[in-house]
């Protein structure tokens, strides 16, 4: 007598059946190649897969190596109770061995304590080494030695299209990574204070909230820029500092606590000059600078510079807005003489002002 199994258990070992094959196909143990109907990309096209998968893992390499000097910045405040409360965060990265981290400005600003946090989860108190907030940079130093750190690139071999890469530790205990490409070089970018910071990186890598501070790096891993900010209203437009400036800078900081900068002593803006003017003067430019205060006893005054007056030349080198005076004095040494070339009613002067360091007699 034939046996059968009932309908009930039946069922039972079809389901098992099927339940196997799943669990077969789910561990690649069925096919080796994709089987009818099997989501897969095809073997006429791997080889452009391949190519990602590199992408990947240059991608890859790069943070694993970069990651660790990554860290995570907790600035503290006294409150009226005097509690220390957290009052911001961003990100920083190191560049020495001896706890040397470089951040943003405005990440460290007004800060009565610091703390950075290790990719590892160790904390460690910092404390500000220098900061210049004309550029937006600053160096603080972690209580720590023998840390990973990464190192300076050479901003100025970057170009439009290269592959870059923005990390942050924005929450501490793991980096944050976003990829993108250099989209424009020699960007201008204003800085708290007002002030110009000239060739900055514009890229396309997303920056994530707290990320300001860390670093933009390349396919080899090297420190090209230090992001700094990102436009709300443009989605994947972010700008980093270029990794040239930063060597200035923080050779400035830290030999001399501070980066010396010219300074004339003028409160000025950018003025349209007429056609007659220009052409009576030989200008190859309509744009002149305009003084509208001189403070008294600064390098300015003591050169005869009054209100009113229009700069049209510093040294013979025409300058149209208050930015080229700046960028001017950036790279003229201090105490040495200048040529400030004016217009004063229909006259034309040459003055000699003697530029002193921005903040000491200010």
């Amino acid at each position: 007598m034939a046996y059968s199994l009932p309908r009930g258990e039946e069922n039972s070992t079809e389901m098992d059946e099927a339940t196997q094959r799943v669990i077969r196909l789910i561990n690649s143990a069925e096919h080796e190649k994709p089987a009818n109907g099997q989501c897969e990309v095809s073997e006429e096209v791997k080889s452009d897969v391949e190519l990602l998968d590199a992408y990947s893992r240059a991608v890859i390499a790069v943070v694993d190596a970069v990651g660790p000097a990554v860290v995570s910045v907790s600035v503290g405040k006294r409150s009226q109770g005097r509690e220390l409360e957290q009052i911001g965060a961003g990100s920083g990265v190191i560049i020495a061995p001896d706890g040397y981290i470089l951040t943003n400005d405005h990440v460290v600003h007004n800060a009565e304590q610091l703390n950075i946090t290790l990719t590892n989860g160790v904390t460690l108190p910092a404390t500000i080494a220098g900061m210049d907030p004309a550029t937006d940079l600053a160096v603080i130093r972690a209580e720590g030695s023998h840390l990973p750190f990464a190192t300076l690139g050479d901003s100025a071999s970057l170009h439009v299209g290269q592959l870059v890469i923005a990390m942050g530790n924005p929450f501490g205990f793991q980096s944050t990574v976003s990829t993108g490409v250099v989209s424009a070089l020699g960007r201008a970018l204003r800085s708290r204070q007002g002030r110009l910071i000239e060739n900055v990186i514009q890229h396309t890598a997303p920056l994530n909230p707290g990320n300001s501070g860390g670093p933009l790096v390349d396919s080899r891993g090297r420190i090209v820029g230090i992001n700094t900010a990102i436009i709300m209203m443009a989605q994947g437009i972010g700008f980093s500092i270029p990794s040239n400036t930063t060597q200035w800078v923080v050779s400035q900081l830290l030999t001399q606590g501070r980066v010396r900068r010219g300074y004339l002593g003028i409160a000025a803006q950018q003025r349209p000059l007429g056609r007659r003017i220009v052409r009576f003067h030989n200008l190859t430019r309509d744009l002149a600078v305009e003084v509208l205060s001189v403070t008294p006893d600064s390098p300015a005054a003591h050169g005869g510079v009054h209100a009113g007056d229009l700069v049209i030349a510093i040294n013979e080198q025409e300058v149209s807005s208050v930015d080229h005076i700046h960028r001017f004095l950036s790279e003229w040494p201090i105490g040495q003489p200048v040529t400030l070339i004016i217009l004063r009613g229909q006259e034309r002067l040459d003055l000699t002002v003697t530029p002193a360091e921005a903040g000491a007699l200010q």
